[in-house]
C-alpha cells in the first residue's frame, strides 16, 4: 500500500497569535525600544536624555569615520611604497647584480601623525652663551670711583685690583684718581712680571700669603697661553717679562694708611710729611672710650677691610666739626705724601692713637691736650679723595688697626 503524503498541520489561530505577540515588528523594533526607556525617564529630563543620545550617536560616527580615514591613508602610503620600490627595483639590480634587494631594509609606515615626533618651531634668533673672560682689560677710573666700587663692578676682591696694578698704585688705594688707566684682571689674583730660569712652582709658593695657589693653576689659566702637555714646571720657556697671572694667588699688602706715632717718638712719622711731629714729653690720657668724631653716623665712601682699608669713610659736608674720639696729645698735624691730604693724629697715652684724614682745616697743633668731643678739625675733600668725608682709624699698639666699628660708642 502506497505511503500518501501527509500535509503540514495548519496552526491554529490560538498558537499564532501568540507568537506574533512574542516578536516585535521590525519596523518599531528601534522605536519601542525608545519608547520603553523614555518610560522609565522623569518627563522633564526625556528632552535631555533625547540630546544626549543624539551626540552620543554623532560622536559614534565620527570615530567611525575617523578610523576609516586613518586606513584609507595607510593604505595609500602602503601603495606609494610599494610602486616607487617596483620602480627602483631595476635600476638597483642592474647596478649591483641583483644582490641589493636582499640587503635593504624595509620600512613601515607611520602608525599616526605623531610617530615621526614632535616637530620644532624655527626661531630666527640666535642665543650665544656667555663665557668667562680670560684676558685683563684696561678701565679708566672716573670721578667718584673708589676701590671698592671698582672691584664690586667687576665681581673681583679689591685687593685683586691692587695686584695687577702695583705700578700704579704701589699698594696704595689712596692714589686712585680720575683719568687713571687700570689693569682689571679676569679673575681673582695676582699678576707676576716672570723671569728667566723661574719655576711655576716657586712662583706659586711666593704668592701663597692668604691663599695656595698651585703651579697647575697657572699652567691651566687659558690667559697664560701655556700647553697644559707640554709645559714643563721647572722650565716653563715663557719669555723674560712676560705678564703671567697667578690664579687665586695672594701676597701682603703695604698700609699706606697714617702709621702708629706715639707722644715717646713722634718723629717716626717725618717720612710721613710736613705734619710729623718733634719731641712730646707730656700730655692728656684717654679713658679707653672712643666717640663719634663727626655728627654724621653712617658712611660715605670704603667700610673697614683689614686687608686693603683699614679705616671707615664716614659722610660729611664740606666744613663739619671733627671731634676728638678720646683725650688725649696731638702727635701729627699737617700734610701727609700718600694721599690722605691734610691729616691728624692723637696719641690717647694708653696704646691707642686716632687718625683723621682728608681734612679742610685743622684747629690744633702739635703738642697740644685735647679733650674727649673737643672739636679738632673739619670735613674736606683733601689729598686723593672721592669727595668730602672723613677718614677715620683707631690703631692700637695690642692688636694693630681695629675696625672702628667695634669701638666706636653708638
Amino acid at each position: 500500500m502506497a505511503n500518501e503524503a501527509k500535509t503540514p498541520e495548519k496552526p491554529s489561530k490560538e498558537k499564532q497569535a501568540a507568537t506574533e505577540s512574542q516578536i516585535p515588528a521590525m519596523g518599531a523594533g528601534a522605536a519601542g525600544l525608545f519608547a520603553r526607556l523614555a518610560g522609565k525617564v522623569p518627563a522633564s529630563w526625556r528632552r535631555y536624555v533625547g540630546v544626549a543620545l543624539i551626540v552620543a550617536f554623532a560622536l559614534l560616527i565620527v570615530g567611525v569615520m575617523r578610523n576609516y580615514a586613518a586606513g584609507v591613508q595607510a593604505a595609500r602610503q602602503e601603495q606609494l611604497f610599494a610602486t616607487a620600490q617596483a620602480l627602483a627595483q631595476p635600476t638597483i639590480d642592474a647596478t649591483t647584480g641583483g644582490e641589493a634587494g636582499a640587503l635593504m631594509p624595509s620600512f613601515s609606515s607611520a602608525a599616526s601623525p605623531f610617530s615621526a615626533g614632535i616637530s620644532r618651531k624655527a626661531s630666527l634668533d640666535t642665543t650665544i652663551p656667555s663665557r668667562p673672560r680670560v684676558e685683563i682689560i684696561t678701565y679708566t677710573v672716573a670721578q667718584g670711583d673708589t676701590l671698592f666700587a671698582i672691584a664690586d663692578k667687576y665681581t673681583l676682591k679689591p685687593e685683586s685690583i691692587l695686584w695687577f696694578n702695583f705700578e700704579e698704585l704701589g699698594d696704595n688705594p689712596a692714589l686712585i684718581q680720575p683719568g687713571l688707566v687700570l689693569n682689571i684682571p679676569p679673575v681673582d689674583g695676582v699678576l707676576h712680571k716672570y723671569k728667566s730660569g723661574e719655576s711655576l712652582a716657586a712662583i706659586a709658593d711666593f704668592y701663597s700669603y692668604s691663599t695656595e695657589p698651585t703651579a697647575q693653576d697657572i699652567i691651566e689659566w687659558p690667559g697664560n697661553g701655556l700647553d697644559p702637555y707640554e709645559t714643563n714646571i721647572d722650565n716653563p720657556g715663557i719669555p723674560d717679562g712676560t705678564l703671567v697671572i697667578v690664579p687665586n694667588g695672594s701676597r701682603e699688602l703695604r698700609d699706606w694708611g697714617p702709621p702708629a706715632v706715639t707722644r715717646d717718638n713722634p718723629a717716626v712719622a717725618a717720612y710721613y710729611g710736613a705734619g710729623a711731629c718733634g719731641a712730646i714729653f707730656e700730655g692728656a690720657i684717654g679713658n679707653g672710650s672712643f666717640v663719634w668724631p663727626t655728627s654724621l653716623k653712617y658712611l660715605s665712601g670704603n667700610d673697614y677691610d683689614p686687608n686693603v682699608h683699614r679705616g671707615i669713610d664716614i659722610a660729611g659736608a664740606e666744613g663739619n666739626p671733627i671731634y676728638a674720639t678720646d683725650s688725649g696729645v696731638v702727635v701729627y698735624a699737617g700734610g701727609s705724601n700718600y694721599g690722605y691730604g691734610n691729616l691728624l693724629v692723637i696719641d690717647h697715652g694708653n696704646g691707642w692713637q686716632s687718625a683723621y684724614a682728608h681734612l679742610s682745616t685743622i684747629a690744633v697743633s702739635c703738642g697740644m691736650n685735647v679733650g674727649q668731643g673737643e672739636v679738632v678739625a673739619a670735613v674736606g675733600n683733601s689729598g686723593n679723595s672721592s669727595g668730602p668725608h672723613l677718614h677715620f682709624e683707631l690703631n692700637s699698639a695690642a692688636y694693630g688697626k681695629v675696625n672702628p666699628w667695634d669701638f666706636l660708642v653708638q
